[in-house]
């Protein structure tokens, strides 16, 4: 592994782009383990091509989803979606990472997020806010590095719900966790939605 990791860390060639939905074989290779062996995301079921094909197709209707590239091999992806429906939150966002189980702590989930954010904040949106399922007790399925990883980023905890979640026979808790990456104003204008945003590309190659 530190060795693939280095070697990942020293090429300059990863390349952060708008995902696609001739993607999503790709994006659902990386997301599969995830369901199938943690408890990191509750879902139960690894999703249809399909079915995830149209999340895709769903996300950037109005949000972005990116992926991390080298040499035609999809690394990672990252999205967002609302936080919530109603228009009072248009400025909040909750967040979504994922990184080839072979590849985390590479660096890869970073540049990921640095995007994220980069396009987020060109969009408008101020409140980014991290949904984390975190272990009563770490076990083989969940740690809690994923709530330590956004805190050395930036995160604040906002609060914990205890076991809502269940998994494997187990019991889980739920953090959300929040940064703000613009500034609250009394006079705001509605975010700038993804597929009218200018200059994305230029935005991703840039940082």
């Amino acid at each position: 592994m530190t060795e693939k990791r280095g070697i990942f860390m020293k090429n300059n060639d990863i390349r952060i782009r708008v995902a696609s939905e001739d993607d999503a074989e790709a994006i659902l290779a990386i997301y599969a383990p995830y369901v199938i062996k943690t408890a990191i995301t509750f879902e139960y079921e690894v999703p249809t091509l399909e079915e995830f094909r149209g999340r895709i197709h769903h996300t950037l209707q109005k949000y972005p989803y990116l992926v991390a590239e080298q040499n035609g091999k999809i690394l990672g992806y990252a999205y967002v979606g609302p936080f919530h429906d109603r228009a009072a939150y248009d400025w909040a966002v909750e967040t979504s990472i994922y990184v080839d189980e072979t590849l985390r702590h590479s660096g890869v989930g970073g540049r990921l997020n640095r995007a994220l954010e980069a396009v987020c904040g060109a969009m408008g949106i101020l409140n980014m806010e991290a949904c984390i399922g975190v272990p009563q007790v770490e076990d083989e399925h969940l740690t809690r590095n994923s709530e330590e990883y956004h805190a050395h980023i930036g995160y604040r905890l906002v609060g914990e719900f205890d076991k809502c979640g269940y998994k494997f026979g187990r019991w889980y808790n739920m953090v959300w966790m929040e940064k703000m990456i613009g500034e609250h104003k009394d006079e705001m204008q509605t975010p700038t939605w993804f597929p009218e945003l200018s200059g994305v590309q230029e935005l991703l190659d840039s940082l």
